[in-house]
């Protein structure tokens, strides 16, 4: 398989979304209610068959403290920066931090090196989500409320069809259910259309994907601004930490190398308009504009990357 076959085919299904919504094929509401499907059926199905026989490590230690050392140390050099180059745009930090794992992060990693390769990524991103779930949403709340709900949260970290999927799946690994699951009555066939799901991933997310890019003149500048730091910085620190850490080091495969590298490239999570009910239109529009263009960036590099790896 060629660099093009790789792709290309990621390219045109995001191609695919953007004319879904210029040409008005399909309604906001109809992509809203595709999500909901991605996150409530399609996601915790690939995660569950992911971990389900994904080979856990204990040098897989080693990048889940990297990357939530990561995450918090974005998040505290973003409020340094925030007043200094973007005074006017307060919800800076949280895109200087945090990565688009779920709707980006699977279909682009999957996209590229099959979905069986998932599981890679899903593991570097373990920290990731847990930074999620009690630090970065908690502090959306607390600038969107002025205070957080720990209760809140905990239900919705339970609750969430992803965590459940993600637990799920490395419940019943650790207690060496896989081949039960996959050859017992009904089991099997809960199984199969767990498979059936994941298969659906790809292709939809990456529709939804590029349905959400739109990318407006107005506040183009101070846009590139977070982006020139961003990307100026993670992209190198990705590649030194692979280079004399996780390769140097622990001596970790080059899946996973990749998968650490895939997973800093992604763009700020797409949740943080879900939070901005009290912020102003302009920063509203900041947001929704430095998360399309973080996304053109990401698919630029990633490209560019998996020119130079094109194979695990």
């Amino acid at each position: 398989m060629t660099l093009l076959d790789q792709i290309l085919p990621i390219l045109f299904i995001i191609l695919a979304g953007v004319a879904l919504r210029l040409f008005n094929i399909l309604s906001a509401s109809i992509i809203e209610g595709l999500t909901r499907l991605i996150v409530t059926v399609v996601l915790p199905s690939v995660l569950f068959t992911v971990f389900l026989d994904m080979d856990m490590k204990l040098e897989y230690v080693a990048p889940f403290l990297l990357v939530a050392a990561i995450c918090g140390g974005l998040y505290g050099l973003g409020r340094v920066l925030g007043p200094i180059v973007a005074p006017n745009h307060p919800f800076f930090p949280f895109l200087f931090t945090g990565f688009e794992y779920g709707m980006l992060g699977v279909s682009l990693f999957g996209g590229a090196y099959g979905l069986e390769a998932v599981g890679y990524i899903a593991v570097v991103d373990l920290a990731h989500e847990l930074f999620i779930w009690f630090i970065f949403a908690p502090l959306l709340m607390i600038r969107r409320d002025g205070k957080s709900e720990p209760t809140a949260i905990l239900k919705m970290f339970a609750t969430s069809p992803v965590v459940l999927g993600l637990v799920g799946g490395l419940a019943c690994n650790a207690l060496g259910l896989s081949v039960v699951i996959k050859t017992a009555p009904v089991l099997s066939s809960v199984y199969a259309t767990l498979t059936f799901f994941t298969a659906m991933a790809v292709p939809l997310i990456l529709l939804v994907v590029g349905f959400g890019i739109r990318i407006r003149r107005q506040g183009l500048a101070d846009v590139g601004l977070l982006i020139a730091l961003r990307y100026g910085l993670v992209v190198p620190l990705a590649l030194l930490l692979n280079r004399y850490v996780l390769d140097g080091i622990f001596h970790l495969d080059r899946p996973i190398q990749m998968a650490f590298f895939t997973l800093l490239i992604l763009p700020p999570p797409f949740i943080i308009p879900l939070f901005m009910q009290n912020a102003s239109e302009n920063e509203r529009a900041y947001v929704t504009n430095a998360l399309a263009v973080s996304t053109v960036i990401s698919l630029i590099i990633f490209s560019i990357y998996l020119s130079f790896y094109p194979s695990l």
